[in-house]
């Protein structure tokens, strides 16, 4: 089973969705992943920050595999920084996407990733399966 936390941004719930969708289409892990993520239907029912962190922690420590969107919007995004951080303190298997068409890469998801990929379905996929 491969346990996965996928880090996005709501304001881009799009990405995510296709991220859901690639790995729900992929015959191999379509049965064999459980997804750990915070997507925008699901929100962590909290208005205390430190609440809502212990609970983005929790979901970081029960995965096996972070996926990180790296668009430019994740350098502003504080929650963004923050799940970074937990899975690089936890020592957890970082995969970045580049999402379509974007040149730049913020530098905090490159230097963390253990692996970056490109925006196709193979690429996440493939990484995912070797993590």
């Amino acid at each position: 089973m491969y346990h996965i936390f996928i880090s996005h941004a709501w304001d881009y719930n799009n990405h995510y969705n296709t991220l859901v969708q690639w790995i729900n289409d992929d015959g191999y892990l379509k049965h064999r992943w459980s997804n750990y993520s915070v997507p925008m239907e699901k929100p962590i029912d909290t208005n205390k920050k430190i609440k809502l962190k212990q609970r983005l922690t929790n979901k970081i420590a029960l995965s096996n595999v972070v996926i990180i969107l790296a668009g430019m919007y994740a350098v502003y995004s504080e929650w963004i920084d923050y799940e970074i951080d937990e899975a690089v303190r936890m020592g957890k298997y970082i995969i970045g996407v580049r999402p379509w068409g974007q040149e730049r890469i913020p530098v905090k998801i490159q230097d963390n990733a253990s692996i970056m990929v490109g925006w196709n379905s193979a690429s996440v996929t493939n990484a995912i399966k070797q993590s």
